[in-house]
């Protein structure tokens, strides 16, 4: 008999075929309660095409609204886009145009800029459509925020938040979506993967005996934006710093969480728990001209409740010795989760502790699907069926698991699970209320530089937070004159 699955609670989406199975036969409330008011929820039938609006036109972002116009049995289509910068949103419409010419209507009037774009593009959408959030992390509350409030399911990009009073912010507001019945899908694809839930239900089973041990290893060059060299003068700061964002904690909780959350995540979810205590090393090389906040290497040992371990390793430096992977290890085997990436998995089970071929007990097949896809196949049958599916709570976890692990080696202390949740200091308070010609939530030293993390200095915080900006909360705009219509 399987042992329960809590890392995938009932109202959460399932990651392999025997569970996704059962889960086709729940069904979900259509009655709730938002704010007094009660609202008979919309989904999108069978049939009805479901329209796409994404926020945030990068990279991710591109990729995740490809995802969603490449759901074979669901027609959809892209309808909004917003970004702050203009040329990256032209970027992706043109490429997102030549690759699904037939999935496309996004008008010149239903392109946004700005800060407050993710609204207008959300209010193209009715009940039962989809906003795709992949800006920075920072933005996401912001934007779960307006979603719920007007009723359409929501994609988020991981991570969910990047400090403990987002965390707090995420989870509360995902109690509202909840009682609305709002879909809510978190870009973990890897939770999609068959091959890793059919090796979740296997050492749930007791193949390789009691979990003792999970390692997992991100060591590679630079990637993305994660190390900066100084702002150009031309370009305001603000919009430097989101150009850069995987360069600045505020924004994406710098390297660390922005791409080691997906091994620290697979590695939770095969222990079926999520640690109680990180305790970790890091520091910076030479780092020349670079004046971003990361660290380029990091060494974390987490503790789960039962006492068991979890190491993980993350290095960005170049002409290292590279891997990315997550193994764990059992009483009575070991398995690989992951040997080279998101995809392929190529899991394995072996008995003892070592990869000998001639030890193998199960592997994955040859041929796999690819998770990023399979995350929005699952999604838009549940939106279509009118299934259970929020990932949200899920999604944070995995996000503050992550923040703990940072924080723990930034700060040069043991870091706990509450510790990190209670955490007051919040990286850009006020990210609400940004404007495109407003200031950053950090600035630049005269030497272009930006504070890092001092471990053993500032033991309770990431950076010294001196110079953090809370912006001021823009002027009211005039009332309407009487008899003006609104637009």
């Amino acid at each position: 008999m399987s042992r329960p699955n809590a890392m995938n609670p009932p109202d959460s989406p399932v990651s392999s075929r025997r569970d996704f199975l059962k889960a086709t036969t729940r069904t979900a409330a259509g009655v709730s309660v938002l704010s007094g008011i009660t609202i008979p929820y919309v989904h999108a039938s069978v049939n009805d095409e479901v329209k796409v609006a994404l926020i945030g036109c990068g990279g991710r972002g591109s990729g995740a609204a490809s995802n969603a116009l490449s759901v074979g049995n669901a027609p959809t289509r892209l309808v909004a886009m917003a970004d702050v910068q203009q040329d990256r949103m032209n970027a992706s419409h043109d490429a997102l145009s030549k690759k699904h010419p037939d999935r496309m209507s996004v008008s010149e009037d239903a392109k946004f800029i700005g800060f407050d774009a993710y609204k207008k593009a959300v209010d193209v959408l009715k009940p039962g459509d989809i906003a795709v959030f992949a800006t920075p992390p920072a933005f996401r509350w912001v934007h779960y925020k307006y979603a719920i409030e007007r009723g359409v399911n929501i994609f988020m990009e991981k991570p969910l938040a990047v400090d403990g009073p987002t965390s707090k912010r995420m989870l509360e507001l995902n109690e509202e979506a909840k009682k609305k019945g709002l879909k809510v899908a978190v870009g973990l694809m890897c939770r999609h993967c068959r091959v890793r839930g059919d090796l979740y239900n296997r050492i749930q089973d007791g193949a390789i005996g009691d979990l003792i041990l999970a390692r997992a290893y991100r060591m590679q060059a630079p990637v993305a934006s994660c190390f900066s060299k100084r702002r150009p003068e031309e370009t305001p700061e603000l919009i430097w710093q989101i150009q850069r964002f995987h360069s600045f904690l505020w924004a994406s909780g710098g390297a660390y969480s922005d791409f080691f959350i997906h091994n620290i995540d697979e590695a939770c979810w095969m222990k079926n728990d999520w640690p109680v205590e990180a305790q970790a090393s890091g520091g910076r090389t030479d780092r020349g001209d670079y004046v971003d906040q990361n660290f380029d290497h990091y060494s974390v040992e987490y503790t789960w409740k039962d006492g068991s371990k979890f190491f993980f390793e993350g290095r960005n430096i170049t002409g290292c010795r590279n891997e990315f992977s997550t193994t764990v290890h059992g009483s009575k085997g070991m398995a690989i989760v992951s040997s080279a990436g998101h995809l392929p998995a190529k899991s394995a089970i072996f008995k003892g502790q070592t990869r000998d071929a001639a030890s193998t007990v199960w592997r994955a097949p040859s041929t796999e699907p690819n998770p990023y896809q399979m995350e929005w196949d699952d999604f838009l049958d549940a939106i279509r069926n009118n299934k259970p599916y929020n990932e949200m709570e899920r999604g944070v976890k995995a996000s503050l698991v992550t923040c703990m692990g940072r924080m723990a080696a930034h700060t040069g202390q043991i870091i706990t699970y509450d510790q990190m949740l209670n955490c007051p200091y919040e990286f850009a308070p006020g990210v609400d209320k940004l404007t495109l010609d407003g200031p950053a939530p950090i600035h630049e030293d005269a030497n272009g530089r930006y504070p890092v993390p001092l471990p053993g200095v500032n033991r309770d915080r990431e950076y010294a937070m001196a110079d953090v900006v809370v912006p001021a909360a823009p002027a009211p705009a005039p009332a309407p004159a009487a008899g003006a219509q609104k637009s």
